[in-house]
């Protein structure tokens, strides 16, 4: 309990290495490559749902936390979003699944939407002063997390 206390305290403490390092280490322990195969017909957004659930599964253990799936905020809907009321943070993140490995491209894609689309809206909305802003990207059994 204690590494995924500290895996949630690193997204607070916006912590970028320390999340990629915890979500990888996740990844690698728990996922076989088989669980993001589709058949060509099926698109990018069902591989990015199936990270999108496992982060969200590990943001639902934290306590003191209101978390959203595809909230409505800005132009659009944030894939997770995350209220630390007592500490006045929000957490927005954007998650795409990189093609052929091609994470830096992923995860500008995601800080792009977040930006473009206002995703921390609701956040501030909402009270929050401090906004942490993340880009994950995954493939397979890897990710790369960037904030902004």
């Amino acid at each position: 309990m204690e590494n995924l206390e500290g895996f949630c305290r690193a997204f607070l403490e916006n912590d970028t290495a320390a999340i990629e390092e915890g979500f990888n280490a996740y990844l690698k322990k728990t996922i076989s490559i088989r669980d993001t195969h589709v058949k060509k017909e099926m698109t990018e957004i069902f591989r990015e749902n199936f990270y999108h659930g496992i982060l969200l599964g590990l943001f639902g253990n934290m306590d003191g936390c209101d978390i959203q799936s595809n909230a409505e905020s800005g132009d659009g809907y944030s894939d997770i979003s995350v209220e630390i009321e007592d500490q006045e943070t929000g957490i927005v993140i954007e998650l795409k699944y990189a093609e052929n490995a091609s994470f830096d491209t992923a995860c500008r894609e995601a800080m792009n939407q977040i930006n473009d689309r206002n995703y921390g809206e609701k956040l501030i909305d909402d009270g929050m002063t401090t906004i942490h802003k993340y880009g994950i990207a995954c493939y397979k059994r890897r990710c790369k997390v960037i904030s902004g």
